[in-house]
Order: structure tokens, then sequence, then C-alpha cells
């Protein structure tokens, strides 16, 4: 975005301590702080998964969820959601459902960019036809959920680490 961005930090149980700017965060030291992560669904039930820009600090050129973003000090997390789906896919998403409310992890890019996040796991339905920004996404695919683990599974070096272990998760709490 061409505005600056603040992020929230956070302690471990998720409260916020202060504020940092968004551009400056993520380092090889990166503080805990607040994030999110959507699954989007179209109407065959399919799951879009997306592939990060060459551009992006961390993780450049991997699959990913449908999109992940941080809330503005003071933003709801759906406001968050539904304007991070506009900025980054160009569309509006309905029916936004909480999947994980305590996922958080930290992970090192091969970079040593270090991601360390709270991160709520959140779906919801796309509203429109994609519009991706370039800076964003290089490509994006519709997929059924089993056939995106077994891709993980065969090839779990070409998706990012959240996915990898939302994936898990979400499977896991299926199953259970």
């Amino acid at each position: 975005m061409d505005t600056i961005e603040d992020v929230v930090l956070v302690d471990r149980r998720g409260k916020p301590i202060g504020t940092a700017v968004k551009s400056k965060v993520h380092s090889t030291d990166t503080p805990l702080h607040l994030a999110f992560s959507c699954y989007l669904f179209n109407e065959k039930g399919e799951v879009l998964v997306t592939r990060r820009a060459l551009s992006k600090i961390t993780w450049a050129g991997v699959w990913t969820n449908s999109f992940c973003g941080h809330p503005a000090p003071g933003e709801e997390m759906e406001d968050a959601i539904r304007r991070r789906a506009k900025y980054e896919l160009g569309v509006s998403v309905e029916s936004i459902t909480l999947q994980l409310s305590d996922f958080s992890y930290r992970a090192v890019d091969a970079s040593g960019i270090v991601e360390n996040e709270i991160c709520p796991v959140f779906s919801a339905t796309i509203c429109g036809d994609l519009k991706p920004h370039p800076d964003e996404v290089i490509e994006w695919a519709w997929t059924a959920v089993d056939d995106l683990a077994r891709s993980v599974e065969a090839a779990p070096f070409a998706f990012s680490p959240w996915m990898k272990m939302q994936l898990e998760l979400l499977g896991s709490r299926d199953r259970g």
C-alpha cells in the first residue's frame, strides 16, 4: 500500500503492547505482532491459493493461503480482512468465520527475515472476480482442499510455512 501502515505489537497472550511501522518490523529480530490469515472459498467449495509476488520480503514466490494481513491499531479484525481482500485480491468477501483463534508461529525465511505472529485463521466466501494486485500475487488457483493437502505433503518447500502449519491444525481438528 502507498501509505505507512502500523502493526500491533503484542505480548505472548496477544495483549497489545505498542505499535511499529510494518515496513520496519519484519527483520532478523521481528517482534511478536498481530496478523491474520484467510482462506477464500468459491461457490463450488474450492479454496483459493495464491503465489506470493517475487518482490515480497519473505517467502517470495511460494504458494500460500488466499491472503494474509495485519490489522491496523484499533481496527476490528473483520474490517482488516475486508480491507486486505480488496487491496490484495480486488474482491469483497462475506461470511467471515474464525477457524483457528489461537494460531501463532515463528518462521525464518532463507534470507534470515523472521515472521513472528499471533495469527488467527479465518475463512470467507469470495464476492466477485479476482483482480490480484501484482505486488502481492503473481499466480492463483482454485483447488479442492484435499488436493491442496496432498500437494503440500508432496512438495512442502513450495508452500509457506504458516499455511502448512494451519492446514495441519485444521485437518486434525476436522478428524478429531
